[in-house]
């Protein structure tokens, strides 16, 4: 049995993604700093599937985190055939006006421990031949986003480097997915203080639908997956549209 880590796994996507991966038969360790969520869902899981569900309580905005959670997956003698990179956290307002504490968590979360995370777990992956990452992006990954600029350039990042990542694992058996969704519904924007804004007003994924498509896209070793034709036109566009006014669209869905 594979045996799958997921981040932000208490809630939204994160939670969505690993009732998938439990339906699929994987084992699961579950990380998110919501210790009763995430105990909470290893008692659904495991009654419903018969499946093991391991539950590793961290916070992704401390720098230790990812070492800590590579050592508790040793000390089980735990091997992660599967990585899934979806704690995020969106932090939203004009620049200038933000709280810089809020944005150097979410550097740590979105970007920092994503990478290091992804730097320890790797190298065994790649040394079994067999392995597959799933990192959770978004539609901010291909336009500057204006009240969301932090935000959006970490997923800019996470979109670079999966890429990037994918090229250099040809061959190797290890595949990177990168998931870019539009705009999905979850906590993440209640916490932001986002529920207003105009890009939410329609059009708006269940993160069910996106961790079921995303599940696929991984498993079929695909390097980018957008789930919902709305965004994949968007995105199209934004190919041929002069970036000043890309980045004046973005702004105003955001507004």
């Amino acid at each position: 049995m594979t045996t799958a880590l997921v981040t932000g796994a208490s809630s939204g996507i994160g939670a969505e993604l690993a009732r998938v991966l439990a339906r699929h038969g994987h084992s699961l360790v579950l990380v998110a700093r919501d210790h009763d969520r995430l105990h909470r869902l290893a008692e659904e899981l495991g009654r419903q599937h018969q499946t093991r569900v391991v539950v590793l309580p961290h916070d992704l905005s401390r720098p230790d985190a990812p070492e800590a959670i590579v050592r508790e997956l040793d000390e089980r003698s735990l091997e992660p055939d599967i990585l899934v990179n979806n704690a995020g956290m969106i932090v939203y307002g004009k620049f200038w006006e933000t709280d810089w504490e809020d944005e150097r968590r979410m550097l740590w979360v979105n970007l920092m421990s994503l990478t290091r995370l992804t730097k320890l777990i790797l190298p065994g992956m790649t040394a079994r031949g067999r392995g597959r990452i799933l990192n959770v992006g978004s539609i901010g990954s291909f336009v500057p986003s204006p009240r969301n600029a932090v935000y959006s350039a970490t997923k800019a990042y996470l979109l670079s480097l999966s890429e990037a990542i994918a090229e250099e694992l040809q061959g190797s058996g290890v595949t990177v997915t990168a998931v870019c969704p539009g705009a999905v519904r979850s906590e993440l924007q209640q916490r932001a203080g986002m529920t207003h804004v105009r890009l939410l007003r329609s059009g708006v994924l269940e993160a069910s639908r996106v961790a079921e498509y995303a599940y696929r896209a991984m498993m079929a070793g695909k390097r980018l997956a957008i789930p919902d034709l709305r965004t994949r036109i968007q995105v199209f566009l934004v190919r041929f549209l002069p970036r000043a006014w890309a980045v004046r669209m973005a702004g105003r869905i955001l507004e």
